[in-house]
């Protein structure tokens, strides 16, 4: 077997012993090491792959220039910026199959940025001081990123570091030699749902799409799910996605740790993917179950789903919010847009007698929806739950329609 090549990506001047270690435990591991050197301050003595110089030219400036700078913040920003670009420049070119990178929080910062240039099934590793912290927004981490925590290894390569690098180089190299690229042999629809208990429909579209030569993937939009369809979707790699879950827009309007980002809903639409949208589980705002209600959301019907998340209806208010942004998101996509609205409700703990029932909330969504401009968005109103048989049969009339007339391609991209 090829040994698999691991781009090692730290500073060289401040690291050197720990990235020398790593290098040595790739190298046992039966990797390939290559090093990228993303210090600015002096060289070390561990000599590079990828100098500095090269990183610094790759951001169109010279080493002189970031070192000038003055400032570590806009310097190391400048860093990743070249970093990220030969990064992704070495992965189209076959040249490296997997990152292994290391930081406190400036090495961190970075490295998000250069693990993020890399696709989705490039094994990704970065050791830091940071790991897990909710220093650490969603939106900047990569979807199949692997952390570990640099445990007593800020200063020195003391037997607690050694244990932590020789894991990550273990990791890496593990995971290359295991990792399989999809592969895309059928077309794919992308969909998204919050879990199987909210939201049900996938069960009844999987065997449906199948019988049409269609894979489905479904995304569990609980931030990085999100994360990941957006990414796939942006790159063209669905036919068409199904996007019925979208609660987390609704969790980054209301400030909510379990976001998906700024762009959410976007990535299929810049690409020109035909979207099916349903608004579902848009009536409610995601928090840490082992914490406390925002306090924006105090006194309203909230779910604890489990010990790690639970969910806090939204008031009518908001509701009318999110339709405007739903609208004016979907207004931008330049593929085919159909709207289904399920009139009788959205997720399965809105139904009577469920803990976040709220017909008034309800009402106000889609007298909302009925008011916004959606441009060339197609819009369908059924009088069905979500969760209902109905909202299965209207997306299908919507995708065979498309699929006979060559919208929806029937090829693998």
């Amino acid at each position: 077997m090829t040994p698999p090549v691991i781009l090692i990506v730290g500073t060289v001047d401040t690291k050197s012993d720990e990235i020398g270690f790593m290098r040595e435990q790739v190298l046992a591991a039966g990797g390939q090491p290559l090093i990228m050197d993303v210090g600015v301050l002096a060289k070390g003595h561990v000599t590079p792959d990828v100098s500095n110089t090269d990183v610094a030219q790759a951001a169109g400036v010279t080493l002189q220039q970031v070192m000038d700078i003055g400032e570590e913040n806009s310097a190391m920003a400048l860093m990743a910026q070249g970093a990220s670009a030969l990064t992704a420049a070495m992965c189209r070119e076959g040249q490296i199959d997997g990152l292994l990178a290391l930081g406190g929080t400036m090495g961190t910062d970075l490295a998000l940025d250069v693990a993020n240039s890399l696709p989705l099934g490039v094994p990704k590793v970065v050791l830091s001081t940071v790991a897990f912290s909710p220093l650490l927004p969603p939106e900047r981490m990569p979807p199949d990123l692997v952390m570990v925590l640099w445990a007593g290894g800020l200063y020195g390569l003391n037997s607690l570091c050694q244990s932590a690098l020789a894991q990550a180089a273990g990791a890496v190299v593990g995971a290359c030699r295991v990792a399989r690229a999809p592969r895309f042999a059928r077309p794919v629809v992308g969909m998204t749902s919050l879990g199987a208990s909210c939201l049900k429909y996938m069960v009844q579209l999987k065997p449906e799409l199948d019988q049409r030569g269609f894979d489905l993937a479904v995304f569990h939009t609980t931030g990085m799910g999100g994360r990941a369809f957006e990414s796939l979707a942006a790159q063209g790699q669905f036919a068409c996605v199904m996007d019925f879950s979208l609660q987390e827009m609704v969790n980054q309007m209301g400030g909510s740790v379990v976001s998906a980002g700024p762009d959410r809903l976007m990535g299929a639409g810049r690409k020109g993917v035909p979207m099916i949208v349903a608004p579902g589980a848009t009536d409610l705002v995601d928090y840490p179950a082992w914490g406390r209600v925002p306090e924006r959301f105090a006194g309203r019907p909230s779910h604890d789903h489990n010990r790690l998340i639970a969910s806090v209806g939204i008031d009518a208010d908001m509701r009318r919010e999110f339709a405007r942004e739903l609208a004016g998101r979907l207004r931008q996509a330049q593929g085919p847009v159909h709207l289904v609205l399920p009139m009788c409700g959205i997720e399965e703990w809105d139904r009577p007698g469920a803990p976040l029932h709220d017909p008034e909330g309800l009402s106000a969504l889609m007298d909302e929806l009925d008011r916004c401009d959606w441009g060339g968005v197609q819009v369908s109103r059924i009088d069905a739950h979500i969760n209902d048989a109905a909202f299965v049969r209207q997306a299908l009339v919507v995708f065979d329609d498309w699929l006979a007339r060559g919208l929806v391609k029937r090829e693998a991209p």
